[in-house]
This record gives structure tokens, sequence and C-alpha cells, in this order.
């Protein structure tokens, strides 16, 4: 039974919290990297994955556009995306003020998501956890790290203007396995599935629940394969 808010009847999020060592970003050269607790430096993991995946698909809609209209959509997503996940950590924080200065827009869009999150979010382990991986040599921060349907996953928060094709977003999927990797080699908790969780405009929600391990791999080839920084 889902315990519940008695003013509000809004559920009550479970926190079991790990402690994570914080960790500084830093721009070089229009990259983002990490500096971990030995010193090193390691790319963040959007950009490993920015740089190693295909972005035919992308340059070819910038070019249809043409450049001004896909730097305005695409700062638009920016700013929006940002603000579905400040609503959604504020709400998962079990923090009573959690709409505070939302766009309306933006609320009826996470108002979408968040019976997804109520129905199917367990313990929570972590809340934009920085993570990092010496073998991976990269470093990020994980939207939600808590038990789905009773599995501990990596869960992920999206927002789209039309609804996504599978075949689209495997950097999604490869990001969020690379997250399930380093959780378990930081604390040991064994993360073996992912939630992708996407607010799309005008249509209902999609939610691509998958196993981690047919993606493992593929992460391995890209982060190890790199040279030396």
């Amino acid at each position: 039974m889902l315990k519940q808010d008695s003013t509000s009847s809004r559920k009550i999020f479970d926190h079991q919290f790990y402690e994570f060592e914080q960790l500084n970003a830093v721009m070089i050269d229009g990259k983002r990297f990490y500096k971990l607790p030995d010193g090193s430096l390691a790319m963040s993991v959007t950009t490993v994955l920015g740089s190693a995946l295909d972005k035919t698909g992308l340059m070819e809609w910038r070019k249809r556009v043409g450049e001004e209209e896909a730097n305005k959509i695409s700062t638009q997503a920016a700013t929006r995306g940002t603000a579905i996940h400040l609503l959604a950590e504020r709400y998962l924080l079990n923090e009573g003020d959690w709409k505070r200065n939302s766009m309306p827009t933006n609320l009826f869009s996470f108002n979408e998501i968040r019976p997804i999150l109520d129905a199917n979010i367990g313990k929570i382990y972590a809340i934009e956890a920085p993570l990092y991986s010496y073998s991976l040599r990269a470093a990020g921060r994980s939207d939600c790290i808590a038990d789905w349907n009773g599995v501990p996953s990596i869960i992920d928060f999206k927002t789209s203007r039309r609804p996504k094709e599978e075949k689209w977003i495997e950097s999604y999927f490869l990001q969020a396995t690379t997250y399930a990797m380093m959780m378990e080699e930081r604390t040991g908790l064994a993360v073996r599935q992912f939630s992708i969780v996407i607010a799309v405009d005008g249509t209902e929600p999609q939610v691509f629940v998958r196993d981690i391990t047919p993606y493992r791999d593929r992460v391995l080839q890209i982060f190890q394969g790199r040279p030396e920084m």
C-alpha cells in the first residue's frame, strides 16, 4: 500500500539514500569533464556518447529546418527538459511545495507522467546521483535510482515534441546502462534495468523499461575503446 500525505492524497516516497562523493564539473574545449576524487578528469557520459554515436539523423534535421529554427527548438527543448527534471526531483523528494514557480505548460507535462511514477517507483536510492567509473573513464549524474516495480533501476526523465521510435533513442538506453554499471561499481547495488519516462506533447507519455544486459557490451566498446585523454 502506498504511503499518502493526508493533506493532499499524494504519494510519499520511501528514501533510502546512498551517500556519494560530490563531483565538480569543468569545461575543456567545449566538452564537459568531472574532477574525480583522485584528482583525475573524466569526460561526461553524455559527451562521450555524443561523440561516439551516429548523428546523421540530427544533422539532416538541422539542415531541413534551418540552423536558426533548429537552435530555437533545441533551446526550448532544453529549457523544458530542465523544468520537468526539477519538478520530478522536487516531487520525488517529497517536497510540499514541489509545484512552486512552475509554468502551467510544464506542470501539465509533469502531471502526465506523475501517475506513472506513483504506480511504479518504490524505494528511492538516489536523486541526481553523481556517478563515476575509473574503468570507463567517465562520470555523470543520474536523474533517479530507485526500485521500479521492485527492481533496482536507473530512471531517466525526458521530454519530446512527438513520440519516439526506439531506434531513435539508443543514446538514452546506453546512457542509462552506463549509470547502472557505475552505480554497481560505486555502491555494490546491482542495478539490472532502466526505465526511460518521456513526457510527450499532446499525447500519452512513453515508458521504455529494459534489462541492461543487451547494452553492456556496447557501453564497454564505446567507453573503454576510446584513446587515452
